[in-house]
Order: C-alpha cells, then structure tokens, then sequence
C-alpha cells in the first residue's frame, strides 16, 4: 500500500515538472519506469523465440526471480533443451546441463556470449539493478509514435563496468515504459535495440508481455523474442529455490 502511494506521489511531480525542469522529470520518468519493470520478487513462465537466417526455435522456461540478486530459470521445452538450469546469485551466474551433468560458472568474457543463439547475452540477464542507480537521464524531447507520445530519455552511466554506457530510450508518457531502446557502447557506437509490447496492466503496474532484442553487430539478425505467458509479482519464494544445489535436482 505504501509503494503504491510513493507510485502516485511520483506520477503527480511528474505531472507538475515536466514542463519546468528536464532533470527533474528525467529522475521522475526513470523512478517510474523502475517501478513498473521491478518487483520484490516475480515468477513467470515465458518462451524465446530465436529467429535464425532461415529458421526460428522456440524456447520455453519457468523463471523465479527475488530482487536485484536472485534469479534460477529452468528451461522446459523443446527435449533438446529441457532441464537445462541457470542461476544468478549476486555477481556469479552458474548453467547446468543435464547432457553433460556438469555446471559451470561463466564469468569474464563468457558473459558476452549469446544465451542460446538469441539476441541476449549472459550480461543482459545479469544486470538487473535499478535504472536510478545505474544512470544519470535528461530529456531531449518528445515523439508522437502511432499516435502516442514518448518522452525522449538520453541516460549516460554513472557507475564503471556496465554493458552499455548509454541508452536512449523512447518513454510512452501513460504506460510510463520504454516501448524503444537504443543501447550503445561508450563510443557511441549502436550495440543493441529493444522494444516491447503487448502492454496489459499486472497488479496495479503496466507491464510488457513481449519484448524484442535485436542485436546490431550480428549481420543479418532477425532478432528475438522473449514472450511472457504469465508473471505474478510479489509472491513468497524460498530461499533454497537459489541454492546452487538445485541445479542438479
């Protein structure tokens, strides 16, 4: 119930200072977008649809995910791929795989790796932290896009290390999401692009139920989807569901 008031309390300054100071509807538009897109916990059961050159798969997977720390996601479907497991435990990320039977950290420069063929990386599921944390914002402006208008949010990082230094993304001024993203590496150089749709309100927040990765060093991407079926935010989850143990359960 607090939470939800703090929500209202940012969506009125919001309201108030756009039209009065960049930099404060900058912080306001990034708070909200971190309200909508985190929870204490979520669980949801989603596909990846990897769209190859001549081919696309699909991948299926159960995912528990508790604050900016904790996420295990189990993949289902197809046989190929089922029990392979992956956990995240504050910095370290493990995989298990129940062909080999073996798991592995990957750590260094196996973060850049695609997670199975797709458009996202190891890193891209790694950095789950608060956008606040993470960036300084400004607004550059506004778009009208099909017939909705978006702020323009330019976000250049506060903190060393991160995948991509600077964003720019395309902030949809009622769902208060970036519905458009351009991420880029220091030098200003177009790494990746994101989107998201299928926009449905999920206990009391907008939220996306497809987002699309298209990775803009791959020739001739078509990119990937990641569709999520269903999520329920704020439910109870134990502790042991990120024990490093359960990835050989």
């Amino acid at each position: 119930m607090i939470r939800k008031a703090y929500f209202g309390v940012i969506l009125l300054t919001l309201v108030l200072c756009f039209g009065q100071s960049d930099d404060i509807a900058a912080e306001q538009l990034v708070k909200a977008m971190d309200y909508n897109l985190n929870a204490k916990t979520r669980i949801l059961t989603s596909k990846m649809v990897v769209h190859g050159r001549r081919s696309s798969r699909t991948i299926e997977s159960r995912s528990w995910v508790k604050g900016i720390n904790q996420a295990y996601t189990e993949y289902l479907a197809p046989p190929r791929e089922a029990g392979t497991k992956m956990l995240k435990s504050r910095d370290k990320l493990w995989t298990y795989s129940p062909q080999t039977d073996r798991v592995i950290q990957i750590s260094g420069h196996m973060l850049r790796q695609s997670v199975m063929g797709s458009d996202m990386s190891y890193n891209d599921m790694m950095e789950d932290r608060p956008l606040t944390d993470l960036y300084e914002a400004t607004v550059e402006g506004s778009e009208v896009i099909e017939g909705r208008k978006h702020w323009i949010l330019f976000l250049e990082a506060r903190v060393t290390g991160l995948s991509y230094p600077k964003r720019r993304a395309w902030v949809d001024a009622e769902y208060l999401l970036p519905l458009k993203e351009e991420l880029y590496a220091k030098s200003g150089k177009l790494l990746k692009s994101t989107s998201m749709d299928g926009i449905k309100k999920v206990q009391g927040r907008w939220f996306p139920t497809r987002f699309i990765f298209k990775d803009e060093l791959k020739r001739n991407s078509r990119g990937t989807e990641w569709i999520i079926d269903d999520i329920a935010f704020d439910k109870e989850i134990p502790d042991s569901r990120f024990e490093k143990a359960i990835l050989r359960k």
